[in-house]
């Protein structure tokens, strides 16, 4: 199975205010800090990574906290929500935990028999807790207010939403071995059956929906992981041989990464495992320092200055 896309690696999205969307995803959600860097095509901007302890693939939330961003909303040819995987019985603490710090959510309903919780960060992007129909093993990070029988698991799924399924069918299940697990009404859930976690992809289709516009509050891209470069690679040749454009391999310092716009509108990009968080941090210090690209170490300095506040 290692020579098959395992499911979800990470998933980027738009924020807005840096320390605003640093303070929500630790403090409210008890998520780790896994990595302080900056974006790579634009190093006045962090990237933020959130994650488990050691930010293992299926786990990883990252966004791009843009000051002063347009808010964005969601359409067709995006992700429009993401999934989280939380354990049976905490979705009350969730929603208590909520009305606490003031989170926009809703009513908890259920989907393909599992129970969800919908609610939205401060810039507005969807996501769902979930209680996954089947038990979740994965290590929670844990905090002194949110424990391991609360605590998220990592990503349930990522659901893209679309003018028409078949162009994006063909990729999840010619290319990335997906397939078919249930249909309902609009909504198809595809699944790989290589890892456990993290490998759900739902598609809700909606041809009278507009396109989204991609700013703050909407998901940038979702990438899906694969063991090692050699592995990567093979996927080039496959998304190239389905007539696809696809990127060169990009060295992302902690995975190495290619990118592709599947034909419903979506950019995916496939990641490695390796060398993981841990490169230039040891797992105790994860998130600790602002991590450059080596390209930027030079101009350290400029950067720090530019870079907002997070105190």
């Amino acid at each position: 199975m290692e020579d098959k896309v395992s499911g979800l690696h990470h998933i980027t999205a738009i924020a807005g205010n840096a320390k605003q969307n640093l303070d929500f995803y630790t403090k409210v959600l008890g998520q780790r800090f896994v990595k302080k860097t900056v974006n790579f095509d634009d190093p006045g901007t962090y990237h933020f990574y959130f994650g488990n302890e050691t930010g293992t693939p299926g786990t990883v939330l990252t966004f791009f906290p843009w000051q002063n961003v347009r808010q964005g909303y969601n359409g067709t040819g995006m992700a429009t929500n993401i999934g989280y995987s939380v354990p049976e019985g905490s979705l009350e603490f969730w929603a208590n935990r909520f009305k606490e710090f003031s989170v926009k959510h809703e009513e908890m309903f259920e989907n393909f028999g599992e129970q969800h919780l919908p609610f939205q960060d401060p810039d507005g992007l969807k996501i769902d807790f979930v209680v996954p129909g089947k038990e979740d093993n994965r290590n929670p990070w844990i905090t002194n207010e949110i424990k391991s029988d609360v605590a998220t698991k990592g990503f349930h799924s990522v659901t893209l939403t679309l003018k028409r399924p078949e162009p994006t069918v063909a990729v999840l299940t010619g290319i990335l071995g997906y397939h078919l697990l249930k249909q309902e009404g609009n909504h198809y859930r595809f699944i790989t059956d290589s890892i456990d976690n993290a490998n759900i992809v739902d598609l809700i289709i909606a041809p009278d929906v507009p396109a989204g516009l991609n700013a703050a509050g909407t998901n940038h891209h979702v990438a899906f992981r694969v063991k090692d470069d050699n592995i990567l690679m093979d996927y080039r040749e496959k998304v190239l041989s389905k007539g696809y454009n696809i990127t060169p391999k990009i060295d992302r310092d902690y995975f190495y990464s290619l990118y592709f716009r599947e034909p419903g509108g979506v950019l995916f990009e496939l990641a490695t495992d390796n060398p993981g968080f841990t490169k230039d941090e040891s797992a105790g210090e994860l998130g600790t320092h602002l991590q450059l690209p080596k390209q930027y170490e030079s101009a350290r300095a400029q950067i720090e200055r530019v870079l907002p506040d997070l105190g």
